[in-house]
């Protein structure tokens, strides 16, 4: 029988379990998805310690990439042996697993499977971000923080391919180099110097129309500082903790400022949205606008490592999982 990693309650990374588990055939909608790569995130780690609770038990992971290996009844989309990614729903982190065919997606040839599990979550995430949450256009001067991170590295690239002046934030001078070459042209060192007072040192005082916080706790409310009047705060998740609760007519005092906690489920509930992302995805890796990095990977079966590791700030870049 194949392997998976479970939890049966929240907690540490030392809650995951590498066990068998039985894997039916595909129903009506379903294929059988033999994984072949598995992206970690850290939304894994949300899951698992409780922040984001979820039903138990429960297999962990959002994103992998595979090929099929069993069709259900009724699928015409989908044949055995297409190459498929997905984000969603939950299960990623297994050997085998089921898959609803509404939200797979095939993988495009000069694509391979580690880039494909490593983007469908983090790369899907950057699209949204920078294409349907703000539009990011030429002229544009953005903030991204942990821009030497899975989504920062994705999004700062695409955003500079559409235009824009990318102001990154990190919190060390190795991942200051990382930010640089994902096309951050400012690159804030977090441990050594205040982001508000640079970057509004950077836009003469104007401030940005955009930061993309994906941070939380620790940056939430400097960032609203960073922001010019009429800007949009884009708070897409909680590394050091989620933002505590604060009185709203901050927005107001600070510019009529916008405030939204996206997501990718609900930016591509939609088949049609969710093959766009994809494709518009595929196509900017496949053209080397935006380059994946790789920096890590580790047998699924040692995933609580992958997790003490991300939670430590030791990883850069993407971390692929191999069964």
């Amino acid at each position: 029988m194949p392997y998976a990693i479970r939890i049966y309650e929240t907690g540490g990374p030392e809650k995951l379990k590498w066990e068998e588990v039985q894997v039916g055939e595909p129903g009506p909608g379903q294929v059988r998805v033999r994984n072949t790569a598995v992206g970690l995130n850290f939304i894994d780690t949300y899951h698992r310690s409780g922040l984001y609770p979820l039903q138990l038990p429960l297999t962990l992971g959002t994103e992998g990439a595979g090929v099929i290996e069993a069709v259900g009844p009724k699928v015409k989309e989908f044949k055995v042996g297409d190459r498929v990614a997905y984000a969603n729903p939950i299960g990623a982190y297994a050997e085998v697993l089921l898959r609803p065919t509404e939200r797979l997606v095939k993988v495009p040839a000069g694509i391979d499977d580690k880039i494909a599990a490593a983007i469908m979550l983090k790369g899907m995430t950057a699209w949204y971000l920078c294409r349907r949450t703000y539009k990011v256009k030429k002229g544009d001067t953005i903030l991204v923080h942990a821009a030497a991170g899975g989504v920062g590295q994705i999004l700062c690239q695409w955003a500079k391919h559409l235009g824009a002046t990318v102001i990154g934030t990190v919190g060390s001078e190795e991942k200051a180099a990382l930010a640089k070459k994902a096309g951050c042209k400012h690159v804030i060192v977090t441990s050594k110097e205040k982001f508000v007072d640079r970057v509004k040192a950077i836009t003469k005082g104007k401030g940005v129309p955009v930061v993309y916080d994906g941070v939380g706790k620790d940056t939430f409310m400097d960032s609203l500082d960073c922001l010019s009047p009429l800007g949009m705060m884009v708070a897409f998740g909680n590394a050091s903790g989620p933002v505590p609760p604060f009185n709203a007519g901050i927005l107001a005092q600070k510019g009529s400022l916008f405030l939204t906690r996206p997501t990718l489920f609900t930016y591509t509930a939609k088949r049609e949205d969710l093959e766009k992302a994809a494709r518009e995805l595929f196509s900017v890796v496949k053209s080397k606008a935006v380059k994946i990095s790789i920096n890590q990977t580790y047998p699924l079966s040692e995933a609580a490592q992958a997790h003490r590791d991300l939670e430590a700030r030791k990883t850069t870049g993407s971390t692929v999982l191999l069964p």
